[in-house]
């Protein structure tokens, strides 16, 4: 397997994390806190990767629900996090193992393999009434006001409401239970041979540029990928600076863009019988 990545800014200074193994990828978009919360969205995006690492490193054909369940546990029981009350991040695994491609998806990466695109789509379609709202404001040229940081606020006051619960939507947060209500796929890896991943910051401001011939970008070098994550954000820096076009929390977004390559297992050879 073969994975390319690039980020904006970088892994250090950016809430998105994105973690290499050696028959998979993880990809993690801390949730910008609008709220007060214990532990910055960093760094629990940061802690929950390394778990997940740790784990499919040491059971690499492990279940994946179990794993991500048990991780998000380990990391909550660590900060003393609560429910509702705590910082949570979008958790996108890709993982290749005995002839089988296998994804689990909480929250709105994008995940596109040949014939196939995935996402979870659960926050957005709840609709609330402050997201709403401060889009047709950005759309009419309010800018990042005060009243916008209210609308914020309020809108994740509402989304805590509704975390991980039926009805809602599920995240990675405190409740281990999520791992449960995980978006899951599993094709033959023979049938996706590569695959792209991209957390929201960077597929929705490459879609605004019709940025989205995916083989193509499945091919891509390293310096390749950063150079569309950097048109990403000059776009929003100098031609949607106000979110006009494309209605946005903030100005730039956290941007992780991922490539895999995903060679099929080696043949068995045909053993020749003795005579």
């Amino acid at each position: 397997m073969d994975i390319t990545a690039s980020q904006l800014p970088p892994i250090h200074a950016s809430d998105d994390k994105i973690i290499t193994l050696g028959n998979g990828v993880i990809m993690l978009d801390g949730a910008s806190a609008f709220m007060p919360v214990p532990v910055p969205p960093g760094v629990y995006a940061d802690a929950l990767g390394a778990g997940l690492q740790q784990r499919l490193e040491a059971d690499p054909g492990g279940d994946l629900g179990t794993i991500l369940a048990d991780t998000i546990h380990e990391v909550a029981a660590r900060f003393d996090l609560q429910p509702g009350r705590s910082p949570s991040s979008t958790v996108t695994i890709l993982r290749a193992h005995d002839g089988w491609t296998d994804i689990v998806m909480l929250g709105d990466n994008l995940v596109v393999l040949p014939g196939l695109t995935i996402t979870d789509s659960r926050l957005s379609r709840l609709d609330l009434e402050p997201s709403r709202v401060y889009r047709q404001r950005l759309a009419h040229g309010s800018g990042f006001d005060q009243t916008h940081r209210a609308l914020l606020h309020e809108l994740q006051k509402q989304q805590a409401a509704r975390r991980n619960r039926p009805g809602g939507y599920w995240i990675a947060e405190a409740d281990p239970a999520a791992a449960q209500h995980a978006i899951v796929h599993r094709i033959r890896t023979d049938d996706g041979p590569w695959a792209v991943l991209a957390t929201d910051g960077a597929y929705k401001p490459m879609r605004q540029l019709g940025i989205a011939d995916w083989h193509t970008i499945s091919t891509m070098t390293q310096t390749e990928l950063h150079d569309i994550v950097t048109r990403c954000h000059t776009w929003e820096q100098h031609a949607d600076p106000d979110a006009r076009t494309l209605p946005r929390a903030k100005r730039h977004d956290d941007k992780t863009l991922a490539t895999v390559r995903i060679h099929p297992p080696a043949a068995v050879r045909d053993i020749p019988a003795r005579s």
